[in-house]
């Protein structure tokens, strides 16, 4: 079984879902705040188990990133970098790879990715949370100028979409998938 003992909870292929399952609690809640970051989805995630299988495992994510309330949506996206930073902890590894897109982009568009990045906190008060993973820096900064219109509500609905998309991708290298 791989480590789940600080930092980065699994490699290559990831535990497997039988392991995941019989973790000791303490355990499987580090490598769930790896997934999510808000710590109220990551108890009610171990509380679930077991779980049948990985399409389960998916869905009680979704609903659970669907019913948590906004200080723990708050609490999920403060444990994300800027799209083009690094942040350490649980889950920088992956979002390392998953924002492998901006490290090839150009100065300008890593440049632009700053200047939005910091537009959209102060117009949101939040990180700007996107699904990085496969997007180039330029789709990223495209998306992020978009996404800059929207309303506050909006814009929330948005955030817990792309967030129960990251997480359950990092579910997926959990389970080896």
């Amino acid at each position: 079984m791989a480590d789940t003992s600080a930092g980065q909870p699994v490699s290559g292929g990831g535990i497997g879902l039988p392991a995941l399952n019989a973790l000791p609690a303490q355990a499987a809640e580090r490598v769930m705040r790896a997934c999510c970051a808000a710590g109220e989805w990551a108890r009610a995630m171990v509380a679930a188990r077991p779980f049948a299988s990985a399409e389960q495992l998916y869905a009680a994510a979704e609903r659970t990133i669907a019913s948590m309330d906004e200080d723990a949506v708050d609490e999920a996206l403060a444990g994300h970098p800027r799209i083009g930073e690094r942040l350490g902890g649980a889950g920088a590894a992956w979002s390392r790879q998953e924002q492998a897109g901006v490290g090839t982009a150009g100065e300008a568009t890593r440049a632009a990715l700053a200047v939005g990045n910091a537009e959209y906190e102060r117009r949101f008060g939040h990180v700007y949370l996107v699904s990085a993973a496969g997007r180039t820096g330029e789709e990223l900064l495209a998306v992020l100028r978009g996404r800059l219109d929207n309303d506050r509500e909006t814009e929330r609905q948005v955030v817990r979409r792309e967030l129960a998309r990251i997480t359950r991708l990092r579910l997926e290298r959990v389970v080896g998938r």
